[in-house]
């Protein structure tokens, strides 16, 4: 048994945890990493979520998720459109190597895997070690980011798990009475992703077997509002690969989801069996859709595991997608009100705290850390359930509504020395349905690690720390800053980024319901940029206008994408905002990215040529 001693302590190697990590050490803490498995990054890597939800219009690609967007399109040089639920799918081994570089950066951050947590060590209300298999590990911080808040269970830290009923928080959607749905499904549904390849018209895979406790009737009408090649596409990678990650009649697995949190017998028999539903589900989609598809070779390292699969273990992920964990009961909770736009605005309200530490004014302070837009999306292999909405149409798609996490719900009631960073923030059932998005998810872990940082510096406990001078050195972190304040027409290389996010900040109540800076928009209307990256193409066409939020490019050039219709839509403020403008009819040029599984055109840059 190690015993080794540190300023912070990251426990699970998670998307949350590797980020906490990584800025904790960025800002020049000793920090130990400790995880589980042998890949970092959790829902973004080693849980094979890939195709990441949320976050996506450019001007909150800020941060740490920011960072990896950009590093993802150096290092695969066949972008990153290639599915159509989303604008970024990759390869999970290119993840992986990014997260393993950054943490191999960083000398003061010593990463150690094949660890997991076995009890919390206490010195009355303050946290002040874990100890694992093979080493005791005391620090000032430890940061819980594991995949189920395995430090609160261990240390008896206050959480919750499960369902909160209506007169609770008061939450629109949430139920007025138990249901057989939330005895049966107290938290969401897992998903054990795989990755599946074609490998050709006319070639044939390796036969995918029947698991134990095969139900084909299960599966039954999985694709059927789609088709089997949309269905496919909706996960496309790279090199003719698919992420499978499909909700209901698919691999999500929720039988007996409370015993994730029983015995470590209780455990792994979900897990196996959850392990066995979606190999059922491979082999489902190969009898149904053809031997040209079957289990991707070398996506994932193999594991020691006591679980099974019966071909291919490395099409599986390295553990399952957990949506929903134990959530921490802390100085604040996230409520699904919370979270949706204020009234005839597309904004939610900034969090706000009375009599703020770390301010000037003693009151009305908005303690904002992360940013988060994804709408309230919640898994159950029952069906989808009625949820208040919270997604409006900009850029020419659907998108979720934005909102922003506050510090107070990273930090216990009671206990010291402790800070979650996952999904285990105070958050209720209903909220946690858009809070626990893959970028959201790394905003809350960098938020925690600077947190954690600032500790140190400062000689406090995170329920003391300023919460202004986090927020601070969050937008001015000088490798990865972050905006903390949602704005859709404010990128990080806008010039009056920084002084609108701190405006707001500061006077939260002028906080627009738009969610737009008053700045003047900058004008699109100018020759398209040159020198874009090698995915990118060029076209023009004719613009038509279907509504408001809604429109289509009629393709004239190149000559072999000619008369070719496809949605046009955009990331960009600038681009949007051109686009709300312009008549139908117009011809335009547009350079970014066609999409061929979505049917779309992602415009980087546009200009106006002529009326038609």
């Amino acid at each position: 048994m190690q015993i080794l001693t540190t300023d912070v302590l990251v426990v699970g190697g998670g998307t949350g945890g590797t980020a906490a990590a990584l800025q904790a050490a960025r800002r020049g803490a000793q920090v130990i990493l400790i995880s589980e498995f042998s890949w970092l990054g959790g829902m973004l890597t080693s849980a094979g979520v890939t195709a990441p939800d949320g976050n996506e219009l450019e001007a909150w690609q800020t941060g740490i998720w920011g960072a990896f967007l950009r590093e993802l399109e150096q290092r695969q040089p066949t972008g990153l459109n290639h599915g159509w639920v989303s604008f970024f799918t990759y390869d999970p081994r290119v993840g992986a190597e990014i997260f393993a570089d950054w943490v191999a950066a960083l000398p003061n951050l010593k990463w150690i895997a094949g660890q997991v947590p076995r009890s919390l060590l206490r010195q009355e209300n303050q946290v002040v070690g874990v100890q694992f298999a093979d080493y005791t590990i005391h620090a000032k911080v430890i940061l819980d980011g594991t995949e189920l808040g395995d430090l609160l269970a261990l240390g008896e830290i206050p959480h919750r798990w499960g369902w909160e009923l209506q007169a609770e928080f008061g939450e629109p959607s949430a139920p007025t009475a138990a249901n057989a749905l939330i005895e049966t499904y107290p938290v969401q549904a897992p998903t054990w992703v795989m990755v599946m390849q074609d490998r050709g018209e006319g070639s044939e895979a390796p036969v995918i077997p029947v698991p134990p406790h095969y139900n084909p009737e299960v599966f039954q009408n999985a694709w059927a509002d789609y088709g089997g090649d949309k269905f496919l596409n909706y996960g496309r990678l790279p090199g003719d690969r698919f992420m499978i990650n499909w909700p209901i009649h698919g691999n999500d697995y929720g039988e007996g989801v409370q015993r994730l949190i029983g015995t470590e017998s209780d455990k792994q028999q979900f897990l196996q069996e959850a392990l066995w539903h979606s190999q059922g589900f491979a082999h489902f989609i190969q009898t149904q859709l053809g031997r040209r598809y079957g289990l991707a070779e070398d996506v994932f390292p193999i594991q020691n595991s006591k679980l099974r699969t019966q071909n291919s273990p490395s099409a599986y992920a390295l553990h399952p997608y957990y949506r929903e964990s134990r959530r921490l009961r802390g100085l604040t909770i996230v409520r699904e009100q919370d979270l949706l736009p204020i009234a005839k605005g597309q904004v939610a309200a900034l969090p706000i705290v009375v009599n703020a530490q770390g301010c000037e004014q003693a009151e009305n302070i908005c303690d904002a850390i992360a940013i988060g837009n994804y709408a309230n999306d919640h898994h159950y292999p029952s069906g989808d359930i009625k949820l208040a909405p919270k997604s409006i149409r900009w850029g020419g798609r659907w998108t979720g509504t934005p909102f922003t996490i506050p510090y107070r719900a990273l930090i216990p009631e009671t206990i010291d020395g402790f800070l979650v960073c996952e999904k285990n923030i105070s958050v209720s059932h209903m909220a946690n349905g858009a809070t626990r998005l893959q970028p959201c998810v790394l905003g809350i872990g960098q938020a925690a690690g600077m947190a954690a940082a600032l500790c140190i510096e400062q000689d406090c406990q995170p329920r003391n720390l300023q919460v202004r001078s986090l927020q601070t050195a969050l937008l001015t972190d000088a490798i990865a800053p972050t905006a903390v304040i949602p704005l859709f027409n404010q990128s990080i290389d806008h010039p009056e980024w920084l002084y609108w996010q701190q405006f707001y900040l500061n006077q939260p109540d002028a906080y627009p319901g738009s969610g737009y800076a008053p700045t003047p928009q900058e004008s699109t209307q100018k020759t398209v940029e040159r020198g874009f990256s090698p995915t990118q193409v060029e076209l023009s066409g004719i613009f038509k206008r279907l509504s408001k939020q809604q429109y289509e490019l009629f393709i004239t050039n190149p000559k072999h994408l000619s008369d070719r219709t496809v949605s046009l839509v955009t990331l960009n403020a600038s681009i949007d905002h051109l686009l709300q403008d312009l008549d139908a009819e117009q011809t335009v040029v547009v350079s970014g990215h066609l999409n061929p599984a979505g049917n779309w055109f992602l415009a980087k840059h546009c200009c106006l040529l002529s009326t038609h």
